[in-house]
């Protein structure tokens, strides 16, 4: 058995195929025509415009062949992508390559062969443009030329198809990216401008004075209050800013996670308190993950920040942590949910669903990309489950000990799930 030469640049030949067959590909009626032009300057009953990956040939033009695929041993286009020259066989029974080849023994009885290679503009030969015929014969130099072109006409086709398709991308993100930041600098103007005038106004009551102790001193904690919430704004976007970057210091060590979670939970009482939040934890005495304490209890705190400004009076939020099979921290609460359409969202850069928007809750949109983030600096990931009225569940899973630093595996969730990576 003839074996089937492979080219030297196989891998790189294999991963460019791949990469412009990833998008929609080319229409075959395209293909179609150029093995039918092929056909008739070569006067050739057969053609074929043949694309060759690790496993075989696939037709994607096609004249007087009703196959669609074959092995690479079917047709000579395997010969064609080694020499990525025109190969031009007169005799296939006097070829010894191709004398026990089924094309040539059985149908569709191949006597002739002439094809060109299809060679991108990165060099890469992906296949071939061939016609055949049922007798010995051979081609004018004018008829292999034009084989040769329309080979190179099918490597710009596909190019051609990829690129527009990358642009229509490219500009698609281009508008998003456009709109988002615009909605980012409505959030921040927003976010800034609130606390900022309302301390404006609080100093210039301070400064107009007849204020008596008490009302002084309301003022002035209404002031810190606004104030505390600009440095954390600015905060959260610099630490967006340092993880974008990924000029982030990281400092793992062991961290118990039940522990850590009734530390964030402490924290957030006060705010669950004000909207009449039960607000819980759920743990069991020690669970051991490898993290960096301060950046994790950070992004915990983001999540349940946004738990409680998202659930309704009488709700709750609980914090459930858990083992096996790896170190996680679930938040679940009884909030509005998330749509479907957000949900794809949640985790990007500066993004507001439109409940947000519609129920004027405040937020920069960077909490849940923070987290997400931080997490992915863990080696850890981030799922979410939810639905609009049923509330949402936010699970953080983590590496367990210093050398576990693979991703961890997706247990599946109950009711549709998000997994951002």
């Amino acid at each position: 058995m003839v074996s089937i030469p492979i080219p030297t640049d196989e891998p790189e030949r294999l991963a460019e195929l791949a990469t412009l067959q990833s998008l929609p590909a080319v229409p075959e009626p395209d293909f179609t025509a150029v093995a039918r032009l092929a056909a008739a300057v070569c006067q050739a009953p057969l053609a074929l415009v043949t694309l060759i990956d690790g496993e075989g040939q696939s037709y994607k033009g096609r004249v007087g062949i009703t196959a669609t695929r074959g092995g690479r041993e079917a047709t000579a286009c395997s010969y064609v992508i080694c020499s990525r020259e025109v190969l031009e066989i007169p005799d296939a029974l006097a070829d010894e390559r191709f004398v026990t080849n089924p094309w040539v023994t059985g149908e569709p009885y191949v006597r002739f062969y002439c094809g060109a290679p299809i060679v991108t503009s990165h060099d890469h030969a992906l296949g071939a443009v061939c016609v055949m015929d049922h007798v010995p014969r051979r081609l004018k130099e004018d008829q292999h030329q034009a084989l040769i072109m329309l080979g190179a006409a099918v490597a710009g086709l596909m190019e051609a198809r990829y690129y527009t398709q990358r642009a229509d991308e490219i500009i698609t993100r281009l508008r998003e990216t456009e709109e988002l930041k615009n909605q980012f600098l409505r959030t921040v103007n927003h976010e800034l401008r609130t606390p900022l005038t309302s301390i404006a106004s609080y100093l210039q009551l301070i400064k107009d004075g007849g204020l008596d102790e008490v009302t002084e001193q309301k003022f002035l904690r209404v002031i810190e209050r606004n104030s505390q919430r600009i440095l954390g704004l600015i905060d959260d976007l610099l630490l967006m800013a340092s993880l974008n970057a990924r000029t982030l210091a990281h400092r793992p060590g062991a961290v118990d996670l039940a522990e850590l979670a009734r530390r964030v939970v402490e924290k957030v009482m006060p705010a669950a308190r004000e909207c009449h939040l039960a607000v819980g934890v759920r743990a069991p005495a020690s669970v051991t993950a490898w993290a960096d304490a301060a950046r994790l209890e950070h992004a915990l705190a983001q999540v349940l920040d946004n738990a409680v400004k998202f659930t309704p009076p009488g709700g709750s939020v609980i914090v459930v942590v858990t083992a096996e099979p790896v170190p996680t921290i679930e938040v679940r609460d009884t909030g509005i949910g998330i749509t479907p359409a957000d949900l794809e969202h949640v985790l990007d850069d500066f993004y507001r669903g439109g409940e947000a928007e519609d129920r004027a809750i405040g937020g920069t949109g960077v909490g849940l990309s923070i987290t997400n983030k931080i997490v992915q600096l863990h080696s850890g990931q981030v799922h979410i489950d939810s639905r609009p009225g049923r509330g949402t569940r936010v699970r953080i899973s983590l590496p367990g000990t210093a050398g576990d630093t693979s991703p961890s595996p997706d247990p599946g969730l109950p009711n549709g799930h998000a997994t951002r990576r």
